[in-house]
């Protein structure tokens, strides 16, 4: 249910981004979401569509691209990515880590028309 709101705030940070580009019509949306949201991408689209509706973004393509967990190890101070939801270094197996990443959710660019 917590995707409601995030989308709800998505949404209006693409109009007022629309808006202030002048534009007509919102053709693409591209997401970036960190693999720790724990969002439900069918949520997250089946809730833009619905804030969509009626405005210049109905029809906009969305596309959601997902970032990996990053952790950064204190014992050997390497940096790696997780292709799973593990939380290990990858270098030393060590679990005294601190997430660096897959936290975030962006929009990273914005496919736009002027009219």
């Amino acid at each position: 249910m917590h995707e409601l709101a995030i989308t709800q705030s998505l949404f209006k940070i693409v109009l007022e981004q629309a808006q202030k580009a002048g534009a007509v019509k919102v053709s693409r949306i591209n997401l970036k979401v960190g693999r720790l949201t724990g969002y439900v991408p069918e949520a997250v689209e089946m809730n833009f569509n619905l804030l969509a509706s009626g405005t210049i973004v109905e029809g906009a393509g969305l596309k959601i691209e997902w970032v990996p967990v990053k952790v950064l190890c204190r014992d050997c101070q390497k940096e790696s990515e997780q292709q799973d939801l593990g939380l290990g270094c990858a270098h030393c197996g060590s679990l005294n880590v601190q997430i660096a990443g897959g936290r975030e959710m962006y929009i990273d660019s914005m496919e736009v028309d002027n009219g």
